[in-house]
């Protein structure tokens, strides 16, 4: 992957996952809303001083949300932080760069 540039979509993994897990309560803050569902489906990334993941999370449904989380780099703690979401999306709908 070229730095700066977003790779190809991939099926979400147990790290993924476990991204999607943490970033739930910042999620919901932001939307407004509750969800009991919350399953990572896939995912890009973007190699930038850190990592963009751009992920498709399940809400249930037809409901989809699309979510940017930044992973600094170890070096830096690895810590994450919910960058942006992208509310009222479908399974079908690709996962870009927001």
């Amino acid at each position: 992957m070229i730095c700066g540039g977003i790779g190809d979509a991939k099926p979400a993994d147990e790290e993924t996952q476990r991204i999607c897990d943490e970033m739930k309560p910042h999620v919901e803050q932001k939307a407004g809303k509750s969800y009991d569902t919350f399953t990572a489906k896939s995912y890009k990334t973007q190699l930038v001083s850190g990592t963009n993941y751009f992920i498709k999370v399940h809400l249930g449904g037809e409901d989809h949300v699309h979510i940017c989380v930044y992973k600094k780099l170890p070096i830096h703690g690895g810590d994450l932080a919910l960058s942006n979401i992208q509310e009222s999306k479908s399974h079908s709908d690709p996962i870009e760069y927001f």
